[in-house]
């Protein structure tokens, strides 16, 4: 009998190593190499692309015929939205989120909706029955819609071989195995090469694929950097579970643009699409508070108005205290020493509290002159007027830096009913259309402030 082959495989990178070492030699991560089986040579069932007569030859760029993506438009917008326009004929899409935020009901619904293909939906989670009592909640029925509660991959392409269906989900990547592999489901290995199969699968017939994925403790997708350099599009589905609004974040796409963002809310009747996102993003006030600046910010190609919040307070412990949600604390830190330096105020001895409004994470720098002007009014202790917006970046000598798409940012503005946008001065250049807002115009802060309070 041949003695199995084995490698010491790290559990975060993905990297094999011949003998087993405390710190992975790719990724540095320590403890992280086990023993797993590595081999059953040569038996792997591939899927053969048709145009494998073109494999193996250079073509010049001119012969190459072009041909655009075909792509499945769904009922979700938002779906839409974050794939840059529709679900891509052959790709392989992978979504992640937290346990229960509502990965596997995202897509119920969306498979249930789209009547027109023929879908395959794969659980090795739940049973047919679990599923069965979910679509009956979301009150959904598709007469196309196919399931199959299966973990072997074998077993699942001779499946889809009798079905031959138009869209698969996987539900969930680290439940899946291959038997050429013999290490435990959702091991690096298994991973790895269950998605390489999907991915070939997917590129041979044109079909394409959802991944349903998990994260770790610290936010990553779990499994191998590499599941993401091999899929087409990765997506983040985050939000509090204890809270009604989901986000779909795209963080890569090889189909469209890589910072587009889809807006939710989980109800009794499943996930509702949020078509203007400002409106759930901006409290409703029965009367003014300090402390609250709008910030017209930009994600992907969707302009977004979001209430920015700050509390300071006078500190009573050694250290003044520095909390964030939503936004950079090292951002926060900048803005609050240019202040110092620049506007000659004291938040030295201050406790300074900072939330996005809405559980969104924001990372446009466009924001920082909201951020300041919050800051500022909760410092003086004055409410800013509720009609007013603000939209740009401060740079570390106190001057108010230009932003990209300004137009956009005013014309979302003033479709919210705001009456004045602050805006910076290097900015009047590239504004070109007519609007129905005031547009104020600065170069630094102390000008802000003069205007402000």
């Amino acid at each position: 009998m041949s003695k199995q082959k084995t490698s010491f495989v790290c559990q975060e990178c993905g990297a094999e190593s011949a003998k087993w070492q405390g710190k992975c030699p790719s990724c540095q991560a320590w403890n992280t190499l086990v023993e797993e089986i590595v081999i059953k040579p040569n038996q792997k069932e591939k899927w053969i692309s048709p145009n494998t007569e073109d494999a193996g030859k250079s073509k010049k760029l001119v012969e190459v015929t072009g041909e655009e993506s075909r792509r499945i438009i769904t009922a979700d917008a938002e779906l839409n939205r974050v794939l840059g326009g529709g679900i891509v004929e052959g790709s392989v899409v992978l979504i992640a989120g937290e346990p229960g935020i509502g990965k596997s009901t995202l897509f119920l619904q969306d498979c249930l909706e789209l009547k027109t293909h023929r879908i395959l939906y794969i659980s090795g989670e739940e049973s047919m029955q679990q599923i069965r009592m979910r679509a009956d909640r979301l009150r959904l029925t598709n007469d196309n819609f196919y399931l199959l509660t299966a973990t072997n991959t074998q077993t699942i392409f001779n499946e889809i071989k009798k079905i031959k269906p138009e869209l698969v989900v996987i539900d969930s990547i680290q439940t899946l195995e291959t038997p050429f592999i013999e290490s435990a489901p959702g091991s690096v290995s298994q991973v790895r090469e269950c998605t390489a199969e999907i991915v070939r699968f997917a590129k041979a017939t044109h079909t394409p694929v959802f991944i349903i994925g998990h994260i770790t403790k610290d936010g990553s997708i779990a499994g191998p950097k590499v599941l993401e350099h091999m899929v087409d599009t990765v997506l983040q589905f985050e939000g509090d579970r204890h809270y009604a609004y989901r986000i779909l974040r795209t963080t890569k796409n090889r189909f469209g643009s890589a910072n587009e963002l889809g807006i939710y809310e989980m109800n009794e009747g499943g996930l509702r699409q949020i078509a203007n996102p400002s409106e759930i993003l901006i409290t409703q006030k029965e009367e003014a508070l300090s402390g609250i600046a709008i910030a017209a910010t930009i994600e992907g190609a969707r302009p977004l108005l979001i209430e920015t919040q700050a509390l300071v307070t006078q500190s009573v412990y050694g250290t003044p205290q520095r909390t964030v949600t939503g936004f950079d604390l090292r951002r926060l830190q900048l803005l609050l020493a240019v202040l110092e330096k620049r506007g000659g105020f004291m938040f030295g001895m201050k406790d300074v509290f900072l939330n996005i409004a809405g559980g969104i994470k924001v990372e446009d720098p466009a924001i920082d002159l909201a951020v300041l002007c919050a800051l500022l009014s909760s410092y003086e202790d004055t409410a800013l007027p509720s009609n007013i917006c603000f939209v740009g970046e401060v740079g570390l000598s106190g001057e108010i830096r230009a932003v990209n798409r300004i137009e956009q940012r005013i014309a979302e503005a003033e479709k919210l009913g705001f009456e004045k946008i602050v805006v910076s001065k290097f900015n009047q250049k590239s504004i070109t259309a007519k609007f129905g807002i005031e547009i104020l115009f600065a170069g630094k802060i102390e000008e802000i402030y003069k205007s402000l309070f």
